[in-house]
């Protein structure tokens, strides 16, 4: 078994491919452990797994996954954390803006015992309004919403104990709060400083619009982190609130009606929609909002089900594999 595993989602980066691993298997070869690198095609429509192939025909320590569609980074890096067999894990990015030559910096500092050590884009030189600025309110809201004190929740480069992933589940865009779900089981977490390097080949396949993405996915990890196993209690709250103010209106009306003999109707018609509303969006939360994230719950997490689909892996030593629908 390799002491570490790189695992690398690749989409699109023909042009990056040859000169990634070079550079990979220098700095790797250099630290003079065991190693393998993990390479997951995301999809990719050029000629990315093709590449993937060659080296891994030449090469061993390589371990390519290949998905039958797009399914986005954070289900790449599932497959690529699945198919790892290293004590160790490192993911970054395959554009090249993760320089390999950092690497041994996340290996002394995982050697030294913590169970995540995360990358930290110190000086940045992307766009400032529509990168630096939203990553930087984005990164100040997620520490102080996860407790986690860390700079740079954005960036995939991170190294991580392989008992830790096991422990946190990936969907949606959650590659991103890796550090704070795992705080929770209480892993101890450092930051080093990472060059922050210009994309030379391909295109990026950030935007803006992804920012509103992990805004949502903040809200879900504020839940989960706060009320992960006393759902009743974020939902129970909301959810009577509005259940104790719908039947207080519903008592003073009937106050109004049955003891003044107020016409209803007439004089607070609007008052007693405004209470059934209340009543029935009380009712609502703690019904199908509990449900709901019990049910999301329960499908990533108790039945562990893979939230992608792979076409093939290639294995040294061994034909190409197809996986069986």
């Amino acid at each position: 078994m390799p002491k570490y595993s790189i695992v690398i989602p690749l989409h699109n980066e023909q042009e990056n491919v040859t000169d990634l691993y070079d550079r990979l298997k220098a700095v790797m070869e250099a630290n003079g452990e065991s190693f393998e690198l993990v390479l997951v095609d995301d999809g990719s429509g050029d000629d990315t797994f093709s590449l993937l192939r060659q080296i891994a025909g030449v090469d061993s320590r390589v371990t390519v996954v290949r998905l039958r569609r797009n399914f986005g980074q954070t289900s790449a890096l599932a497959a690529g954390f699945d198919n790892a067999r290293g004590e160790y894990i490192i993911a970054m990015d395959g554009d090249l803006q993760h320089d390999p030559a950092d690497i041994p910096m996340f290996l002394e500092k995982i050697s030294e015992g913590y169970d995540i050590v995360s990358g930290w884009r110190k000086v940045r030189i992307d766009n400032f309004w529509l990168r630096r600025f939203p990553s930087k309110c984005a990164n100040w809201l997620m520490a102080k919403l996860s407790g986690v004190d860390i700079h740079d929740f954005g960036t995939t480069f991170k190294a991580y104990r392989r008992e830790i992933l096991e422990q946190v589940p990936l969907y949606g865009e959650l590659h991103r709060f890796i550090p704070a779900l795992a705080s929770w089981h209480g892993a101890s977490i450092c930051e080093v400083p990472i060059r922050n390097v210009n994309r030379e080949r391909g295109v990026s396949h950030y935007g803006i619009s992804r920012t509103f993405r992990v805004f949502f996915d903040l809200i879900t990890i504020r839940f989960l982190l706060k009320y992960l196993g006393r759902p009743l209690h974020f939902f129970g709250t909301v959810g009577m609130l509005g259940i104790f103010g719908g039947t207080g209106i519903t008592a003073w009306l009937f106050v109004e009606k049955f003891i003044r003999h107020t016409p209803i109707m007439a004089a607070h018609g609007p008052m007693m929609i405004f209470a059934a509303v209340v009543l029935l969006a009380g009712m609502n939360l703690l019904a199908i909002g509990l449900l709901g994230e019990l049910q999301v719950r329960h499908y990533h997490e108790p039945t562990r089900r893979a939230p992608y689909s792979v076409d093939r892996v290639l294995r040294a030593h061994s034909e190409e594999q197809s996986v069986p629908e």
